[in-house]
């Protein structure tokens, strides 16, 4: 099981719908199951890491590590994983075409004339979906500095990994969370380049990269993501 698990898109146009077609809500990935279909990745990681075998699982057995990796994963999607995503949109819908490049990929051409077409009304919906209003971007920043501080604490004595002695799930869920912010190479879709990004973005970037938890969640995308065939 590796990093692909926890990659995310949160969902502000056409593909809410096969979303929820699917039977989930309006984010992706849904995983449908035979019991039905699961809509939100901390349960779909679970689900699957019922089924793998004991020795390559992302959460630990005993009670009490589990409510710690537990713990660790809540916090990370309910605090840096939307303020991370937020603060990143705030700064990426100043360069539209930026967006709609990287956000088009792969799409059908009439999926993208109409995003492009509908550019402001996309705007509109991101900014009332996501609750972006004046100033929210320094709340977010100064969040994001906040958990990733806390996630070097745990590291200043020198761990590997977040919990335990190898890759678990509080690792993957904090990459997977500051992958808007530290923006990795090896993700499960094209990512705009530093020198594409306008200053500030691209600071935000490498001052991200630089952090040591910021050095963590690229080492695990490093390591553990896996890389599609050539």
């Amino acid at each position: 099981m590796n990093l692909s698990y926890r990659e995310e898109r949160h969902v502000q146009g056409i593909h809410i719908f096969a979303a929820r077609l699917a039977g989930g809500g309006s984010t992706v990935p849904v995983l449908v199951t035979p019991e039905g279909a699961i809509g939100e990745s901390r349960e779909i990681l679970s689900w699957v890491d019922e089924r793998t075998p004991p020795e390559r699982r992302l959460f630990p057995g005993e009670s009490g590590a589990l409510q710690e990796v537990a713990g660790l994963c809540r916090r990370f999607d309910e605090e840096l994983g939307p303020k991370g995503r937020r603060l990143l949109y705030v700064h990426m819908l100043e360069q539209p075409e930026l967006v709609l490049r990287f956000n088009n990929e792969g799409v059908p051409p009439w999926e993208e004339r109409t995003l492009r077409y509908a550019w402001p009304l996309f705007v509109g919906v991101v900014h009332r979906k996501l609750g972006i209003r004046p100033g929210v971007e320094l709340d977010d920043e100064a969040a994001v500095w906040r958990e990733f501080d806390f996630v070097a604490n745990l590291l200043a004595d020198g761990r590997r990994y977040l919990c335990g002695e190898r890759f678990g799930a509080a690792d993957l869920t904090f990459a997977c969370m500051s992958a808007s912010v530290i923006v990795p190479g090896v993700y499960g879709t094209p990512l705009p380049k530093l020198e594409e990004m306008k200053p500030a973005l691209a600071n935000l970037v490498e001052r991200a990269r630089e952090h040591p938890a910021g050095r963590h969640a690229v080492r695990m995308f490093s390591e553990h993501r896996s890389r599609p065939a050539p």
